[in-house]
This record gives C-alpha cells, sequence and structure tokens, in this order.
C-alpha cells in the first residue's frame, strides 16, 4: 500500500488509539453512550472503508461527470449508512476505566433513587418507572463495563435520566490509572510515526496518489 493510504486508512485510527490510551490513564471514570461509542469507531475505520471497498467500487461513470466532487458524494453516503446504523443501536451506555465489582454498589444506590420498584436479577436490573432494562456487561481486561439494554421495549428518556444521574454519581469518583492505557499511547504514537516517516520518505508520491483518487 502507497504512503497516502496507509495514512488515510491508519491515521484515523490512531487518532482513535490516543483517545482511548487519554481516557484509560484518566483517574475519573468516563461516561459515554453507546451510539457516541459507535460513532467514533465508524469514522475511525473511516480510511479503511475509503481504501478498501469505496475505492474498489468506485463509480468510474460519476467520476467523469462529477470529477473530484464524487468523493463528497461517497462520503456523504457513507455518513448517512452510518447515522442510519447509530438510529437503529439499542440504548446502551459505557464505562471507561472502570470494573464491575466497583460499578454495580454506586449503580444499586442511584436505581433506588431513581425507582423505588427497581429490581435485580444476577447482572441485570429493571427500572420499571423509568422504563429501563439493562445487563451488566464487564469487560475485566481492559477495566470498562457496559450497561446493555435487555429487549427491545425502553424507553429513551428514561435511558437519558440514566445517564445524567450515572454520570454526576461518577464525577465525583476517584480510580487508578489504567497501565493498558500507556500501551495505547505508544501504539497509536508509533502508527503517527510510522505515517510521517513514509509520507517524509516521498512526499510526490504522495501527492501523485492523492491527485490520482482525485482523478484531477
Amino acid at each position: 500500500m502507497d504512503p497516502f493510504r496507509q495514512c488515510l486508512a491508519l491515521g484515523p485510527v490512531a487518532v482513535y488509539v490516543l483517545l482511548l490510551g487519554t481516557i484509560n490513564l484518566s483517574r475519573r471514570p468516563f461516561l459515554v453512550t453507546g451510539t457516541r461509542d459507535a460513532a467514533a469507531l465508524g469514522l475511525a475505520v473511516a480510511g479503511f472503508l475509503i481504501v478498501g471497498p469505496i475505492e474498489l467500487f468506485f463509480p468510474d461513470a460519476a467520476a467523469v461527470r462529477f470529477g473530484p466532487y464524487v468523493w463528497l458524494l461517497l462520503l456523504a453516503f457513507y455518513v448517512m449508512c452510518l447515522v442510519l446504523v447509530l438510529l437503529l443501536l439499542r440504548p446502551r451506555l459505557i464505562i471507561y476505566n472502570m470494573r464491575a465489582d466497583q460499578l454495580r454498589p454506586l449503580l444499586a444506590d442511584l436505581a433506588g433513587e431513581l425507582d423505588t420498584d427497581a429490581r435485580w436479577a444476577g447482572d441485570s436490573l429493571s427500572l420499571p418507572t423509568l422504563g429501563v432494562q439493562l445487563h451488566i456487561d464487564n469487560l475485566a481486561a481492559m477495566r470498562n463495563v457496559s450497561l446493555v439494554s435487555l429487549g427491545p421495549n425502553q424507553n429513551h428518556a428514561g435511558w437519558r435520566r440514566l445517564e445524567l444521574a450515572l454520570g454526576a454519581v461518577l464525577s465525583r469518583q476517584e480510580v487508578p490509572r489504567n497501565p493498558r492505557g500507556i500501551s495505547l499511547l505508544s501504539a497509536s504514537l508509533l502508527i503517527a510515526v510510522a505515517l510521517v516517516w513514509a509520507i517524509a520518505r516521498d512526499p510526490q508520491a504522495v501527492a501523485q496518489t492523492l491527485f490520482d483518487m482525485l482523478r484531477l
């Protein structure tokens, strides 16, 4: 793969991994919705899709008519597909830099405050007044916890209330830094250095590849 396509594919991934590393090295838990997390991942892999399926099935006839602007149409199509996927996702909350055994007592106290009819069944929690049913999914290797919705009947307003209340609780918590964050930061820096070196080695080839892709 030529240097330009390497940068296009790996550049967003390096930024995504850098962001994950920064979050994991924080002393505070980080709460994000599943929609935002999936959107960030979708942007991170966009470069791979551009140099992969999009370029493989590139509409040459449209490029003749619209010139380089065809890339705007293709990127807009990808964004619309990503938005459609995000809209179809079930509610989910992700807490970075916290273990399940640390989160559960906080969530239990919060559930009692939000809904007096809250009920636990193992790692599953039902908040009938809020219209929320969830399951605690623990990723111990990365010290992440996900609150995954159970069943299609979910109240998005209830999930929003839970998100805001849980975010307020987590903002007062302090946790040890996750050592895996150092590995993530190192990986992102290695990717960035490799891409800069590839560009500096042959900048003319990078410019030529860009012109070829834009059909200039």
